[in-house]
């Protein structure tokens, strides 16, 4: 084999990228959650599209039709640590009523290939598969040893996925000191005509927290200043209203100051707000990795209409940027007051990566290859991906599912969206940039 400048078929590299986006869009692996979802057939069928070209894997079972699939793929280079790349093969669920078209159809219409999983995220799926097989027909090495990882229930907290697999089945990731995934790559035209693609270095963290206030229980028709109901809204309404300060991370200076300079504007650290009006349809996400948030998302009190009950509840989402954990923590603790008790459900770290070095190079310059006038930054990521679950066995991971948008799409509308779908041109551009980064990463 060779790692030398091999020619790939690049008219079916694409071709083949999209051929099997449609395919995984038409085998539904939809997560429900709370354990419930069912990733088999799509592993299947992941396993023989690999097998075709002689790439063995690994199928992993972590529950009942949850399965992961794991392949390597050699490298030129065996002493130089290797590069994971990394998608996940389930899907939120959806209500077929509310589509315009088959959510697992895979129909291509209007230049989009549409259904679930189009975004998020078979369409990076679809990139990986296509090009490792374009290698193998081409008798291509990569520069590094690759692994290939399609993790089950990154939509539903990773338990039978990326959290199974590095607390059960570290040594699979041995040697390997990098990865790619979602969500990153995209492109984003902001005021002036300007296309940045976002590449995510950096994550917010996560503590769910579940509020809850005693009072004294009674009859609903009594004068009661113990109400644990009253008690528990009033912390809630100071937590949902309260106006959280703008805060610059590493990352977000990186990013912001260059939306600045591109639009004419002056970069104030304490208040990049004035600047989310030149990104569009991003600014839904992008104004809350300025500041931490604090969201309440349920309640729970009482059984009866004329009961007082002597217990209430609610959970809010907090989301913390990274190293201002301690503050979203100390903040909600105030404004809950000392008569409420607060509890973490769900605590999950942030994360944030420099924007430099090696890797980064090789993304910029794939970008470059296929879009001169493109403008690779760096972002921080509202939610987060598989890569804090491998961050656990120091692997550094990067958002970067490289894909072309038209200016006018609202691509962050899209994810777990209804008619959720991908631009034909989007994906051959992805494919195409990917496969120039692995071979030069």
């Amino acid at each position: 084999m060779t790692n030398a400048a091999t020619p790939i078929d690049i008219a079916l590299l694409e071709e083949e990228c999209i051929s099997i986006c449609q395919e995984m869009i038409r085998i539904p692996s939809v997560n429900f959650g709370e354990g419930v979802g069912d990733e088999r057939a799509i592993a299947d069928y992941v396993a023989k599209k690999l097998a075709e070209v002689g790439i063995d894997c690994e199928l992993i079972v972590t529950g009942e039709n949850r399965v992961n699939v794991v392949a390597k793929i050699n490298g030129a280079d065996q002493n130089r640590p290797g590069l994971v790349v990394h998608g996940h093969l389930d899907v939120v669920p959806v209500n077929a009523d509310d589509w315009s078209v088959d959510p697992f159809g895979g129909e291509i219409k209007d230049g989009y290939l549409w259904g679930r999983g189009a975004v998020d995220m078979k369409d990076m799926d679809a990139m990986i598969i296509a090009t490792v097989r374009a290698w193998k027909r081409a008798n291509y090495l990569p520069p590094r040893n690759i692994l290939l990882v399609f993790f089950a229930d990154e939509e539903a907290g990773s338990e039978y996925g990326s959290r199974y697999l590095v607390k059960n089945r570290p040594e699979i990731f041995e040697g390997y000191t990098e990865a790619i995934s979602e969500v990153g790559g995209f492109s984003v035209t902001i005021t002036g005509g300007h296309r940045l693609y976002f590449i995510e270095s950096a994550q917010k963290g996560i503590n769910w927290l579940q509020l809850k206030a005693s009072g004294e229980a009674g009859h609903g028709s009594f004068i009661n200043p113990k109400n644990a109901i009253s008690k528990l809204s009033e912390a809630v309404a100071r937590i949902g209203s309260y106006e959280w300060p703008q805060v610059e991370t590493k990352t977000g200076r990186k990013f912001w100051s260059k939306v600045a300079e591109l639009t004419g504007e002056k970069y104030e650290p304490a208040n990049v707000r004035p600047l989310l009006k030149h990104i569009g349809g991003a600014a839904r996400m992008m104004g809350a990795t300025i500041q931490n948030t604090s969201n309440p998302t349920m309640l729970n009190a009482g059984y009866k209409a004329n009961v007082i009950p002597q217990h209430a509840t609610a959970v809010v989402d907090g989301r913390f940027l990274p190293g201002f954990e301690e503050d979203l923590m100390s903040t909600v603790k105030k404004l809950a007051g000392d008569e409420i008790e607060i509890e973490v459900l769900v605590r999950d770290k942030a994360l944030e990566v420099d924007f430099e070095g090696p890797l980064v190079d090789a993304m910029k310059a794939a970008i470059a290859k296929y879009d001169p006038e493109g403008i690779p930054v760096p972002y921080l990521m509202s939610g987060g991906t598989d890569n804090k679950a491998l961050s656990d066995l120091g692997i550094t991971g990067y958002g970067f599912s490289p894909v072309k948008l038209p200016a006018d799409l609202d691509f962050f509308a899209l994810f777990h969206g209804v008619d959720e779908r991908i631009p034909i041109d989007g994906l051959r551009f992805g494919v195409k940039v990917l496969n120039e980064f692995l071979q030069n990463s």
